[in-house]
Order: C-alpha cells, then structure tokens, then sequence
C-alpha cells in the first residue's frame, strides 16, 4: 500500500524559525545545532505543559559564546526561550504529496541542458560536497546534472527575494551571495556564501515562500535547477535513501536500545559507500573518523599477529545488518584490525560527529563487545594489546 506524505500542521512555521536561527547565527555544524535547537524547544514546551519545577543541575546544551563556564547555579531557563516569529508567512501551506516508493518519475522526455565539457567539469565540482546529491543513483544524477543551467550574475542582482515562490534550487559554481532576512520590516544580513554551497531547497522542499533574501556582491556564475526536477529526484532519492537505511537499522541488534526519532536520526546520517571484490575498508593502524553497518555483502575482519606481523588471520565476517569500526571510535584508538571486501560490498558509513552525538546510548554494549573480540584473539592464539 502506497504513503503519500504531507506536511503536518505547524511545520512550516517550525521550519522557518529554525532556517532563522541557522542564518543568523551560522553555526560551524549544522547538525548538532539542530539537535541541541530541537532540545531546547522540547524542553522549553515540557516545562510549560508541567509549571515550574525546582531547579536542577544538569548539562548545558549551549555554550558561551565568549568561552565563559556555564554555572550549575545559574537559571537554566534563561537561554531556553525559542525564537518569536521575525517575518510574515503563509497561515496556511500544504506541501505537494511525495510518494518515494513511486516508480512514476513524472516527466518522459527530461530536460536537457547541452554544456561544453568546461561547463561540465565545473558543475560536477560544484555539486560534489552538496549532500542532497550524495543520495542520487549515478543515472539520476546526470539527469539532474543534465537539466541544471548556468546563470551568471552581476553584483547587486537579487537572485531570490523572501516571500517570493520558489522556483528554483541553486548551486554556486563561484561569487560572493549575502543573505539578508527582514528583521521588523528591515533587511537585516545574516550571512554570506562564499564562493560555494547551495540555497533555495527549503522553498522547493515544503512549498513555502523563500525564508531569505540572496544578494550577489560580485560577479558570479549558479547552476540551478527548476523546481519540477528537484522534488521529482532529489527529494525522492533522499526519501528512499532514508526508508532503506531505517529498515537496515532495525536489524541491528546493538540499536534496539535507541528510540525510533534516533534511528531517524542515524537513517539522515549514513551515506552510502561501494567497494569492489578485496578492497581494503579499514587498514589496521590508521586513524579512526568512521563507523560502518553493512547494507549488502560481506566484510573480511583480519588481525595481523604480532608474533608475525607478516600474517593475517580473519577474526569474523560481517555480513548485512553487521556493523564494524566502532571499536576504534570507542577507544580513541587507532584500528585495531583491518577489514576488507568479500565480493561487492555496500556500506552506510556513520561519520566519528555523528557516532559521538547519536550513539551514545549503545556505548556500553560496544564496550562490551571488547571482550568478545578479545575472547576470539585467544582462541584464535594470537596476542593483541590494542584492544584496550
């Protein structure tokens, strides 16, 4: 049975708050300001739906801005407070259904572009750090690549202007963009891009007016891309990408201790990567930045001896719903072993920022897991110290 999915009410208003914030205060992560955002706000709403309650000591999830401590005696309501509407919205948007599990890609004849391979290679450089194209299939996303058009602007030409309807999703290829919100009836800027990044997805993503205003301050050259291909594919890819990655989850044993908002939260975190027959996914000795859970396939985990470092020998394999890696990012070690490929393997990595803000509650179990590792190297005859 088909899902068709709407926004609920009161998220675009959530949204643009949020989009807000992110402007104004242009956090270095992105994610764990949401997260702590997010926080704060529930926060904020229990303790109205509860009346006052005795103050207590606890963690302080924002940081002083100029370094100061954080006093555990000091009003932990005071910074809870969530930010009062700064501009005029829409009372009522319904965003457009978007069934991910449709095979109905809409448009039969896809629109085309020509580009020179000048053109070509500047916006395949353009879009390669852009997450939303990191969940697009290699034929999606030279569909999309090929429905892009350049636009070249001069400073001072408003590229999009808040309150307008969105149109279309824009990559910057180089140039300098300000971004100003209207702030009681005044531009106010927030921010600037500089000579990278993208804008105007949250307009496309949930129907909304543009929540800014984006200014040129100097010669510059965007790929955009209508408003049409951006739901139909990216939007729809990301969607797959996440339903795929949750189901996988839930066949991880480690994760039954995690709520479902944080197996959502990992499912948005993980990208997806291929290895070939033998390839070598984590080198025993080299530094530790991620974690990987096993969509397809199998993964080889080898143990050099140390008695004859020249050797090898497999501890276990992984196969789909397994994971490895995490051992290194528990310990702040550096790989205790090396695991490889066994025909075609796909992995949903789960970077070392992501695994210290989101898996928290499993750290005991992966502690244990010490142990079991330990048990096999005995067995096994082979002494290991890098465990611990």
């Amino acid at each position: 049975m088909e899902m068709e999915l709407e926004i609920p009410g009161g998220l675009t208003d959530l949204l643009q708050e949020f989009t807000y914030q992110v402007l104004s205060e242009k956090p270095d992560d992105i994610v764990e300001f949401a997260a702590n955002y997010f926080m704060k706000l529930k926060i904020k709403e229990k303790r109205s739906k509860d009346g006052p309650k005795k103050k207590s000591k606890g963690v302080s999830f924002h940081a002083e801005e100029n370094g100061g401590d954080n006093s555990d005696d000091e009003d932990d309501e005071g910074d809870i407070e969530p930010p009062k509407n700064r501009y005029a919205r829409r009372q009522s948007v319904c965003a457009e259904p978007l069934n991910p599990d449709s095979d109905d890609d809409g448009d039969e004849n896809p629109i085309v572009y020509p580009k020179t391979d000048e053109q070509r290679k500047r916006l395949n450089e353009a879009v390669k750090n852009i997450l939303l194209f990191k969940n697009v299939a290699v034929e999606q996303l030279n569909e999309v690549l090929d429905a892009m058009f350049e636009r070249k602007v001069q400073p001072g030409d408003h590229v999009i202007d808040q309150g307008d309807d969105g149109d279309n999703f824009y990559v910057i290829d180089k140039g300098i963009f300000d971004i100003y919100v209207k702030i009681d009836g005044n531009d106010k800027l927030v921010g600037a891009y500089n000579g990278k990044g993208s804008f105007g997805e949250l307009a496309l993503m949930y129907n909304t007016p543009r929540a800014a205003t984006i200014v040129a301050t100097s010669e510059g050259i965007l790929w955009a891309l209508d408003r049409n291909t951006f739901r139909r594919i990216l939007l729809k890819a990301a969607a797959k990408k996440r339903k795929i990655h949750e189901k996988l989850l839930e066949q991880v044993p480690m994760l039954k201790e995690v709520t479902d908002y944080e197996i959502m939260n990992l499912a948005d975190a993980l990208q997806s990567r291929t290895f070939k027959d033998g390839d070598c996914v984590i080198q025993q000795g080299d530094e530790a930045d991620c974690m990987f859970f096993v969509e397809s396939g199998v993964a080889s985990i080898r143990i050099r001896n140390q008695d004859d470092p020249t050797e090898e020998v497999e501890l276990t394999q992984c196969t789909k719903g397994g994971y490895f890696g995490e051992l290194a990012l528990v310990t702040h070690k550096p790989r205790a072993a090396s695991v490889y490929a066994v025909g075609d393997l796909i992995t949903a990595v789960l970077d070392v920022h992501a695994f210290e803000r989101l898996l928290g509650p499993c750290m005991d179990i992966m502690k244990r897991n010490i142990d079991g590792y330990e048990d096999q190297l005995k067995k096994l005859g082979i002494g290991h110290t890098e465990l611990r």
